[in-house]
């Protein structure tokens, strides 16, 4: 399945090994998985990440109040719905046409699954959401392969936080790569507004060899740090959580990011992302 939308051309791909799953690609960058008969897996290892976020946001199976900022496939809203049933979502998608082929061709809807999917920009529709109306804000909006600047700042990130209800997390993925100059400086933009901080990610990413996803977590209250390091050591792709002291060290003289001086992240190297 092909089809031109707004943000390039999205495919739909198969997998041999799970016959209803899908992977959804836009202009060869992949940007969801999914699997209707399965919708608590998740195959890439970021949406891991971001779904072990969702796993520690409160007691196992406790309903949730979820803003998603950025949609894809909905891989993420699929696995709250599954993880969490009662939960309550409104997913953001800026492309308006790539939401209608996964409406027709991955329905997300079903007995018991409250999933509102809008098409609008990420900020704005941060910005007009209610205060303290989510327990969970997840953002993970890519423009192809790089993350709009103007959701890297500290004035959107402070929207975060006032729709958070108190002890709500914010969670965003992110890339980078070598010298991590991006990455140090998201971590300084969250911690400038929100208290509590980690950063997730491989080893190899930590420490300057490739280029890779990077999901920073925030709140007013301690994070689960000790849950979240154990959950990622049993991943495919072990992680890291870097916190405390540890994240002290990692954003170093780095500066806060505000609207004025923002930039999108970096361009991956060619290849990173994409498939042959």
């Amino acid at each position: 399945m092909q089809r031109a939308v707004a943000l390039g051309t999205a495919r739909l791909l198969p997998d041999v090994d799970r016959p209803r799953a899908r992977l959804l690609t836009l202009d060869g960058t992949p940007q969801s998985y999914v699997d209707p008969d399965d919708p608590a897996h998740l195959e890439f290892e970021y949406a891991r990440r971001l779904g072990h976020v969702v796993d520690t946001a409160a007691a196992p199976g406790l309903p949730l109040d979820v803003l998603h900022l950025g949609g894809g496939a909905l891989a993420l809203p699929r696995y709250v719905a599954a993880t969490r049933p009662g939960s309550r979502q409104r997913v953001v998608e800026i492309d308006g046409p790539l939401l209608e082929l996964i409406a027709e061709e991955l329905p997300w809807q079903g007995p018991g699954v409250h999933v509102d999917a809008v098409v609008g920009d990420a900020r704005e529709a941060l910005a007009a959401a209610p205060d303290g109306s989510a327990d969970l804000v997840l953002a993970d909006v890519f423009g192809g392969s790089r993350v709009p600047a103007h959701l890297t700042t500290v004035e959107f990130v402070r929207e975060a936080a006032r729709v958070l209800r108190p002890g709500g997390l914010y969670a965003a993925n992110l890339a980078d790569g070598p010298p991590l100059d991006f990455a140090r400086a998201q971590a300084a933009t969250v911690r400038a507004v929100l208290p509590e901080v980690c950063l997730m990610a491989e080893p190899s990413v930590l420490r300057g060899r490739r280029f890779g996803n990077v999901v920073l977590v925030g709140s007013t209250r301690p994070l689960a740090a000790a849950d979240l390091a154990r959950r990622l050591a049993a991943d495919p792709f072990p992680a890291r959580v870097v916190d405390g002291d540890a994240l002290e060290r990692f954003t170093g003289a780095a500066a806060p990011v505000t609207d004025a001086a923002a930039r999108p992240s970096p361009e991956p190297p060619e290849g990173a992302f994409t498939l042959s």
